[in-house]
């Protein structure tokens, strides 16, 4: 039989179609099946967001901005562990250099407290004070006793935001006349004459905000002197403790302090 006669089982030249299981050459036409699914468009990429905070800054100034943040932490760190020493017990630290905590302490940030160990007061002291009055006729009054600090508590009662004064400066002039004299009121050391005369000026300015001298003389006149004193009573103890203490108050009254002319219109502002 010829070679080249058609039949059903004859196999094609390169023009016809591959046999069956046999794949096609290289360079025929591509075999049918499913086309290969397309990705479709490139979808855009996301934009980029802009630079924000110190990013926008140049380096000059990213490397300040870096230091300032580190003085500022670093100011903050010393601050709290000054703060931590100064409430704390004692301790090493603070016999080696307490001198150097008190000076970062005092007097701006001084806390009155410490650190586990609390010490709430446990009397009530209140500071009164009284005057000799010169009248327009040259006659002398005494005029009663004022509770200065009773006033104190007054103007701080139901105040959301009391001042420092009427927290704090009668108070603190009062320790600091106890911390520079004796049980005898003799001044101790070269600060006795200054509480005296802050203490002295703080009491007229009072008696001048109270009328003292109207009221005792019911018109013009001057302060000549005045006499401070502290009354102390301790805090009862409550109902369900055993603890017994007295209740009487007791009284430490200073000399009569003569008032300068200059002070004795209402003190020296």
């Amino acid at each position: 039989m010829d070679a080249y006669d058609g039949g059903s089982d004859a196999r094609h030249g390169p023009d016809g179609p591959a046999e069956s299981g046999v794949p096609a050459e290289s360079g025929g036409p591509a075999k049918l099946g499913r086309p290969a699914e397309s990705g479709g468009p490139a979808e855009p990429a996301p934009p980029t967001e802009p630079p924000a905070g110190i990013a926008v800054l140049s380096l000059p100034y990213r490397i300040g901005v870096a230091l300032a943040l580190a003085v500022v932490a670093v100011g903050v760190c010393v601050h709290v562990g000054m703060m931590f020493l100064h409430v704390a017990p004692p301790n090493t630290v603070t016999r080696e250099h307490g001198r150097a905590v008190d000076d970062w302490i005092y007097p701006e940030f001084e806390q009155n407290w410490k650190l586990f160990a609390p010490n709430p007061l446990q009397q009530n002291i209140s500071i009164q004070v009284r005057a000799e009055v010169r009248d327009g006729e040259g006659g002398v009054l005494t005029t009663g006793w004022y509770d200065l600090s009773a006033e104190d508590g007054r103007a701080i009662d139901g105040n959301l935001l009391p001042s420092h004064t009427q927290q704090n400066e009668l108070r603190r002039a009062w320790d600091f006349f106890l911390a520079t004299h004796d049980s005898e009121n003799r001044p101790v050391g070269l600060r006795g004459s200054l509480s005296e005369s802050y203490l002295r000026r703080i009491v007229v300015l009072r008696l001048d905000r109270d009328d003292a001298v109207r009221a005792a003389t019911g018109g013009v006149g001057a302060i000549e002197r005045v006499q401070v004193r502290s009354r102390t009573s301790n805090v009862p103890p409550p109902e369900w403790s055993r603890e017994k203490v007295s209740t009487t108050p007791a009284y430490r009254e200073l000399p009569w302090w003569p008032v300068p002319e200059d002070e004795a219109g209402g003190g020296v502002r």
